[in-house]
């Protein structure tokens, strides 16, 4: 395969499966000979038509984390998993939120939308993250160029973070995102702590 991802879909799955009190296994013979997934989810009786509640609880923190009510919040990622993993979370808090899947997208929408705050993925295909925020800050205020980011991104290291803070971004966040991580992340740049 040519085009190489982050390793963060299988992490995601996994995620949503434990919720879901299940199990997500992953098998394969060695190189060049595929994978195999296994998805096992708890059955539902079909007789009582009752869905069973969750297995687990929700994610810890997410139950004290802050409401995000009126606030905008634009996400940019070139992955639609991504994007609407995230949406969701935030929509869950209350946010209204707009998506972008580039970069050009994403400063046309932050022009005519101004929201409160951004999140943007660093790794996109056509313009990442970094020219992103560096085409938002060359902005004047009014059309958006002071709009709180915060960069998304599986490269957590010391110098990705100071290289995301000269671009222009306020804030890192390491994939894969923690829920509880995010909305405080959002409500820090949108003023709500």
């Amino acid at each position: 395969r040519r085009q190489g991802g982050l390793g963060l879909g299988l992490s995601i799955v996994r995620h949503i499966v434990d919720a879901h009190d299940g199990t997500v296994e992953a098998r394969s013979e060695g190189r060049d000979t595929g994978s195999t997934f296994v998805v096992r989810l708890p059955a539902v009786d079909a007789g009582e038509g009752k869905v069973p509640p969750l297995g687990r609880e929700p994610q810890e923190g997410m139950a004290a984390a802050p409401r995000l009510d009126a606030l905008r919040v634009l996400v940019v990622d070139d992955e639609d998993d991504a994007r609407n993993l995230i949406a969701a979370v935030l929509q869950e808090r209350g946010a209204t939120v707009l998506l972008a899947a580039s970069a050009a997208e994403a400063v046309t929408m932050v022009q005519e939308q101004r929201p409160d705050v951004l999140l943007s993925d660093i790794s996109m295909r056509d313009e990442d993250g970094y020219d992103l925020i560096r085409k938002l800050r060359a902005l004047p205020a009014e059309r958006g160029g002071r709009t709180p980011a915060a960069a998304l991104t599986a490269y957590g290291r010391l110098e990705d973070r100071m290289k995301a803070l000269s671009a222009g971004f306020q804030l890192l966040v390491a994939k894969p995102v923690d829920p509880a991580e995010l909305v405080a992340v959002v409500a820090t740049l949108g003023g709500r702590t």
